[in-house]
């Protein structure tokens, strides 16, 4: 059955078995005509930055930022880390530097696809983010072992990564508490 209806517009719509009004009806509500202006935020954004107190200043320097000039930069390995039990922040970066480098092979350097480059030749530098309270137990020695070849010319640790609960707390594996230690890192190849 089809019924025809009047609008308000005074135009009628035949329509099966349901009553709607014109299109034209919609072009005089004024929501229709508001111009889309797209929002970039809902609120403002606020960054707040701290700086450390003496006392809780880290033990670990950095030797210069990473990377420095001193590298003929190729490419940037990124990955992260975890340590869910036994809360060893070094185990945590030894895990985030394999994650870095687990994916890529560098037949480059092996192979003198650079002209004047050898093997010998390939530098690392290293950045770690770590989370502030935790940087002084960071043992650089062993996260360095993780790289098999290249010479690592600077490692920097800045405050980054996270801590945050796993969850449970596992005496048997070593937990001291539920903490979780996170740290980023960032592997910078080059020669």
């Amino acid at each position: 059955m089809r019924t025809t209806a009047p609008c308000s517009s005074g135009t009628f719509l035949k329509t099966p078995n349901l009553l709607l009004p014109s299109p034209s009806i919609f072009r005089s509500l004024s929501f229709i005509n508001l111009p889309f202006k797209p929002s970039t935020a809902s609120r403002p954004l606020t960054v707040v930055t701290a700086t450390p107190m003496a006392s809780e200043q880290s033990s670990v320097k950095a030797v210069g930022s990473v990377p420095d000039s001193t590298i003929k930069l190729l490419f940037v390995e990124m990955g992260v880390g975890y340590d869910q039990h036994g809360q060893d922040i070094t185990s945590a970066a030894m895990r985030a530097c394999r994650d870095a480098i687990s994916s890529n092979s560098i037949p480059a350097f092996r192979r003198g696809s650079i002209p004047g480059v050898s093997f010998g030749e390939m530098k690392l530098q290293i950045k770690l983010g770590v989370p502030r309270p935790l940087q002084h137990l960071l043992d650089i020695e062993k996260v360095k072992s993780v790289f098999p070849y290249g010479t690592i010319s600077n490692v920097e640790v800045v405050d980054g990564g996270l801590i945050c609960s796993s969850g449970v707390h596992v005496e048997e594996m070593g937990d001291k508490n539920d903490d979780c230690y996170i740290v980023n890192a960032a592997v910078y190849v080059g020669y």
